[in-house]
C-alpha cells in the first residue's frame, strides 16, 4: 500500500511562487515515476509534470519555464516549484505515484489559489 500526502498549497498573488511537497510512504520504489496533476473547477484533471527515478522530466506546455519538478529519493518526496503563477493555475493539485502492475496512487490534493 502507498500513501501520498501533499502540502504547500495556499493563496498567492499573480506573479508569486509556491512550493508543493508530496511525501510518499509504504511500498515505494525510487525507480517508479511520480508526478503532479491538477483539477480546476468544472474541468478534468490534467497533467502538470512528471519525473522518473533520475532527472528525466515532462511538463505540460502551459507550465513549461515556470514550474520545476524535483525528487528526493532518500526522503520519498517529490516537489513542485511554481513560479510566475497565473490565475489560470488555480486548481487542486494532486500528487501521483505509478506503482507496479499499472496501479496508480493519488494524494488527497492541496488547493492552490492565484488571485489578487
Amino acid at each position: 500500500q502507498v500513501q501520498l500526502v501533499e502540502s504547500g498549497g495556499g493563496l498567492v498573488q499573480p506573479g508569486g511562487s509556491l512550493r508543493l511537497s508530496c511525501a510518499a510512504s509504504g511500498s515505494i520504489s525510487s525507480i517508479n515515476p511520480m508526478g503532479w496533476y491538477r483539477q480546476a473547477p468544472g474541468k478534468q484533471r490534467e497533467l502538470v509534470a512528471t519525473i522518473n527515478s533520475g532527472t528525466r522530466t515532462n511538463y505540460a506546455d502551459s507550465v513549461k519555464g515556470r514550474f520545476t519538478i524535483s525528487r528526493d529519493n532518500g526522503k520519498n518526496t517529490v516537489y513542485l516549484q511554481m513560479n510566475s503563477l497565473k490565475p489560470e493555475d488555480t486548481a487542486v493539485y494532486y500528487c501521483n505515484y505509478a506503482g507496479v502492475f499499472g496501479r496508480v496512487y493519488w494524494g488527497q490534493g492541496t488547493q492552490v489559489t492565484v488571485s489578487s
